[in-house]
């Protein structure tokens, strides 16, 4: 009896923590690695699906359906225009095109990666990261930085939503 009170806990707990339709977090996180060997940074966002879908259908005036099963080929394209368009980087004073790769879904959280080539060294990486701020006050994008090894962060609100890493 024990095992199976246990297994229904279990279940409604992993059922209220993966639910899609509310969080109580305003967060996204950025990771941005160098790769010296390739001239690259690999860049990994991951959001809340439906804050995201949120943002666009704001933007846009489009409903959108990106991480469901309902997803279109146009829900991709605004995704990505959308994304491209509120994250942009300077590496050495110089504005660096940024290539959408791919996406996953985990859970209720969207998960792209993106890359950014010919960077044959880094000095400073200047962010600008305004992503899913103008659908919250209380929206924080994290961006998390591995440059010539070293780790660096950076905290992006609606107040602040640039910053240098060195």
């Amino acid at each position: 009896m024990k095992k199976i009170v246990r297994i229904i806990l279990l279940l409604v707990a992993f059922t209220t923590l993966t639910s899609s339709s509310f969080h109580k977090f305003y967060v996204s996180i950025y990771q941005i690695n160098y790769v010296p060997k390739k001239k690259m940074l690999e860049i990994t966002s991951r959001l809340f699906i439906d804050d995201l879908n949120e943002a666009l259908e704001k933007k846009y005036n489009k409903k959108t359906f990106i991480g469901t099963n309902n997803e279109k080929p146009e829900d991709l394209v605004l995704m990505k225009k959308y994304m491209l368009e509120k994250f942009s980087i300077k590496i050495n004073g110089i504005s660096k095109p940024i290539n959408y790769v791919n996406k996953e879904v985990e859970a209720n959280v969207l998960v792209c990666y993106f890359n950014s080539k010919e960077i044959p060294k880094i000095d400073n990486l200047y962010i600008e990261n305004s992503a899913l701020l103008e659908i919250n006050d209380e929206q924080q994008n994290i961006i998390q930085a591995n440059i010539k090894g070293e780790k660096q962060s950076l905290l992006f609100t609606l107040e602040n939503y640039k910053g240098m890493l060195k």
